[in-house]
């Protein structure tokens, strides 16, 4: 007679009763146990709608499940810092690389393995080997091109001041992009010359708006001839109306106003999951998720996997680190000395 079934009859009922109840707890707790094991808190800084198609084909892919904490960037990057080594974030995916470089001076980040780094393109990643970017932005020059012939087009983002540029320029001051572009000429050129140059864009009566959209319909509607946002935002609008009226380029070969910012994430090193946020990772490194990236949202490929020239670095981008990003305070505080913020 098998040992188990000996053990129930010589217990009496209540005996019985309780060996039951240790073991449905005993099964309870090691499924939750492996639930536990097989998931991982993502805080995002980029948005549910971008994100979410990406987490649920991970999620269906691998069966691992992927909690999500969605907000601003510099708003979780915030509550890192203040969780230190008690937070339950696996891993930080971030807007821009300024929270990821501040993170990494804080030591919050663990070093990725080679396997990792070495997917993306040399110029997407840390320096530190401590974030990689999964996906790139770059700055340039919208344009009508009923009004402006490309040749007569600025060569430079300084050459915004220039009087017969007044009244026809849009720029976006209080977005988030044009912050971290203005963050990269204060660390390249300084703050005399940034300050110099938003004073003079100003003053040539370039016209504000909210967002970068909108930059975009007011050279459709005549308000203004260019605008300087980034690129992107067009190739969107011309997926539903091939025929609006704006076209794009490139400042010339390594002009600062063809600045390229990445989104990134990095791996917290109080994670306790460390080889599933890899696969994380590198998960949104594969070509699928790259591809995703390029034909859903316009953005570009960081993986060096991508042909060369679909990687905007390759030719116009400026040389920037991309640590020099970090000071949006500083950046702020001249917006608002010179009337922008």
């Amino acid at each position: 007679m098998p040992m188990m079934t000996l053990i129930f009859r010589s217990l009496p009922r209540n005996g019985l009763l309780s060996l039951w109840l240790v073991l449905a707890v005993a099964v309870t707790s090691a499924a939750s146990m492996a639930t536990a094991q097989d998931s991982l808190t993502v805080y995002s800084g980029r948005s549910k709608q971008l994100v979410e198609p990406l987490v649920e084909k991970f999620q269906t892919e691998t069966g691992i499940k992927v909690n999500v904490r969605f907000g601003g960037t510099a708003q979780l990057a915030l509550a890192l810092q203040q969780e230190g080594k008690r937070s339950q974030c696996d891993v930080f995916w971030a807007q821009d690389t300024g929270a990821l470089e501040q993170l990494t001076s804080d030591k919050l980040f663990t070093k990725l393995p080679e396997t990792i780094i070495n997917q993306t393109l040399p110029a997407f990643r840390s320096p530190d080997q401590t974030w990689v970017a999964t996906s790139a932005r770059a700055r340039g020059i919208a344009y009508s091109p009923t009004r402006v012939s490309p040749p007569d087009l600025p060569k430079s983002v300084f050459d915004l001041t220039d009087p017969r540029w007044k009244g026809r320029i849009g720029w976006s001051p209080a977005n988030a992009s044009f912050q971290a572009f203005v963050t990269g000429m204060r660390a390249k050129y300084g703050e005399e010359k940034t300050k110099a140059w938003l004073t003079g864009v100003r003053e040539n009566g370039a016209k504000s708006y909210p967002r970068n959209s909108p930059i975009l319909d007011a050279i459709a509607a005549g308000e203004i001839d260019i605008g300087i946002l980034n690129h992107y935002y067009l190739h969107q609008v011309k997926k539903d109306r091939p025929d609006f009226p704006v076209e794009q380029t490139a400042f010339a070969d390594g002009d600062l106003g063809n600045l390229v910012f990445v989104a990134g994430v990095g791996v917290l090193e109080s994670s306790k999951k460390q080889e599933l946020a890899q696969k994380f990772l590198a998960f949104l490194l594969k070509e699928d998720s790259q591809k995703y990236f390029t034909n859903n949202v316009s953005e570009y490929a960081v993986t060096a996997t991508e042909p060369p020239e679909q990687s905007p670095v390759t030719k116009a981008a400026p040389e920037i680190k991309y640590s020099d990003l970090q000071d949006l305070e500083g950046t702020l505080k001249l917006l608002r000395q010179v009337g922008l913020q």
